[in-house]
């Protein structure tokens, strides 16, 4: 007897409504232009604009060079100055100058930090406020670089962003978080790797010696150094052997503690990862960590600016002989190779936007290349992070182009009693079901931390029906490994929004289509009638109005191939953990 044919899968109609994308970034199809303000700090209740601090900043360097020349008049300051004269008479001395080793890495390090900084301020513009709290609650802000945000009119996420100029952030396009998160996570994994073997190298020479403090009277000496600096009487360098106190304790911060506070900094910012780790994640919440990483960031840009001046106006000559020529003598030996250095990164940084505006579709893969595995690793996390009614956020921005049909008003008119979920695809029982119906079915709540790609976060509390369940009554079989959501809303460029998720993610206990927020019906703003929460996944990942679901085998037939409409159109990732 023979078997009966298989019963071919339902294809959603809503197919038909997406649409491909192009492979560049279309400026005249972007989001226009938007110029923020002078960055602000707030203290006590009062806005400070940064840009005072270079008057301010003037006049304290002026006051600090006439301090330092007064005090150096003073004996027991020149002997103070005579007993620490920079560098600790106890701190070993190092033999083998610059080995070409670190040369190498010195310059990779530069390399990759120009990439690093510019997209960490690309990031930043997408979401231009910081702080301290973990919901981003307007007036709560620290810092900032955008106007307060406007009384009387839905104002989303994606409205606060601002544009940095090309030359500065990467790509320099106003809300390119997608874009600029690639070459920030790639070139940063780059830096990892650079800065691992810089430790092993470090502290199997006697490289170490160089930038790691042995003795307490690194401290006087680093003092006594500032003070020569200050007076514009300058130290005699010996930093072919050794550093001088102050040098040493300020590179000894930079590759001790900034590199790896910027580290872990980063990667808290992470859904899964902050979700992972239970009371460490909660207490370290994403907005406390992103203000620590601007912190780590302004760090190592100071740092730059007075490593390159400090270059310049203690020996042009001496100091790219050490760093670039691997040599102590009078000749230009490294000075050649330091211009070219220079040359590269300057060449470098006039390429890197425009490149990146028209090879956007390569930026993106290319980075999926470089760290979609690691992304991977982390969205196989099981997470189970949820928080208390104390914890919910006052404040929960909203995002997304809401829909503009008749269709839809009409179901927010009839209060949502026609709305039907529709579940195809790869399924042995494809349904249809009323939210009366979802409503029917068993109910979860969760309080969970909400993470934006573009940087904002909010707690809410959650109700609606496990996917688990809805798992169950359809019955994927095995071959269908992704769950295609679409919305009744289309995306900002057209053709209608939609998202894929790999179905384990969907078996999660925290993975529920809500149709609650709060204890109260979801709002249209937020996503009525129903919306995803997977907590292991950044906010756009979370289909809001939701009008169908469908099980596939794979998506590159759907849009433009890439799983997801800001996948397709704005180069987001598919993988979104992180």
């Amino acid at each position: 007897m023979s078997e009966s044919p298989a019963k071919p899968a339902m294809t959603e109609p809503l197919e038909a409504a997406l649409t491909g994308a192009d492979d560049r970034l279309r400026l005249n199809h972007w989001l226009p232009p938007q110029t923020g303000i002078a960055p602000r700090i707030r203290i006590g209740g009062r806005w400070i604009s940064v840009l005072w601090a270079l008057p301010l900043g003037t006049v304290a360097l002026i006051v600090l060079i006439a301090v330092a020349q007064s005090l150096r008049e003073l004996p027991s300051v020149t002997a103070f100055i005579k007993h620490h004269p920079g560098i600790s008479q106890a701190a070993p001395s190092v033999d083998s100058g610059f080995p070409v080793w670190l040369q190498i890495q010195h310059f990779a390090n530069m390399f990759f930090m120009l990439f690093i900084i510019r997209a960490g301020i690309q990031i930043l513009a997408d979401h231009p406020r910081l702080y301290w709290k973990r919901d981003c609650t307007p007036g709560i802000d620290w810092f900032r670089f955008q106007k307060p945000i406007p009384e009387g009119r839905v104002w989303t996420s994606k409205d606060d962003s601002v544009t940095v100029p090309a030359w500065l952030g990467l790509p320099g396009v106003r809300h390119s978080v997608g874009l600029a998160r690639w070459w920030h996570f790639s070139v940063n994994l780059l830096w990892v790797v650079n800065g691992v073997l810089f430790y092993v190298l470090l502290f199997s020479t006697e490289q170490w010696r160089r930038l790691v403090p042995v003795t307490w009277d690194v401290f006087p000496a680093a003092l006594s150094t500032a003070i020569q600096y200050a007076s514009l009487n300058f130290p005699v360098d010996h930093s072919w052997t050794r550093y001088n106190g102050l040098q040493q304790l300020s590179y000894f911060v930079t590759v001790f503690v900034a590199a790896p506070v910027s580290i872990v900094t980063g990667l808290m910012q992470s859904p899964a990862i902050s979700n992972k780790l239970g009371w460490f994640g909660r207490t370290f919440n994403r907005q406390a960590m992103r203000s620590v990483h601007f912190l780590a960031f302004t760090w190592f840009v100071l740092f730059i600016l007075m490593h390159g001046i400090m270059v310049f106006v203690t020996g042009l000559r001496q100091n790219t002989n050490h760093m670039f020529g691997g040599v102590d003598d009078p000749s230009w030996r490294g000075f050649p190779l330091f211009a070219l250095a220079m040359a590269v990164l300057i060449a470098a940084w006039l390429v890197a936007s425009p490149f990146t505006i028209r090879h956007a579709r390569l930026v993106q893969r290319t980075g999926g290349f470089m760290v979609d595995w690691l992304k991977g690793l982390a969205e196989r996390w099981d997470v189970h992070a949820q928080l208390t009614e104390k914890d919910i956020s006052p404040f929960f921005w909203p995002n997304g182009t809401m829909p503009a049909s008749k269709a839809f008003d009409d179901l927010v008119a009839g209060g949502f009693v026609n709305y039907r979920l529709r579940i195809s695809g790869l399924v042995e029982a494809p349904q249809e079901f009323s939210l009366a119906d979802l409503k029917a079915m068993p109910k979860q709540e969760q309080i969970t931390t909400h993470f934006c790609i573009q940087g904002w976060s909010g707690v809410a509390k959650w109700g609606g029906v496990p996917m688990r369940h809805i798992l169950e009554l359809v019955r994927p079989p095995p071959e269908a490994r992704y769950a295609v959501f679409y919305s009744l809303a289309d995306g900002s460029d057209g053709g209608r929004y939609y998202d894929v998720h790999e179905l384990r993610n969907m078996g999660h206990e925290l993975t529920i289509l809500a149709y609650e927020m709060n204890g109260a019906p979801l709002s249209v703003l937020h996503g009525a009638p129903l919306r995803l929460r997977c907590e292991n996944e950044l906010g756009f990942k979370m289909v809001k109005w939701i009008a169908a679901i469908e099980f596939v085998r794979d998506f590159g037939h759907l849009g433009a191939g890439h799983g997801g409409y800001n996948e397709d159109h704005e180069f987001y990732g598919y993988r979104m953990p992180i």
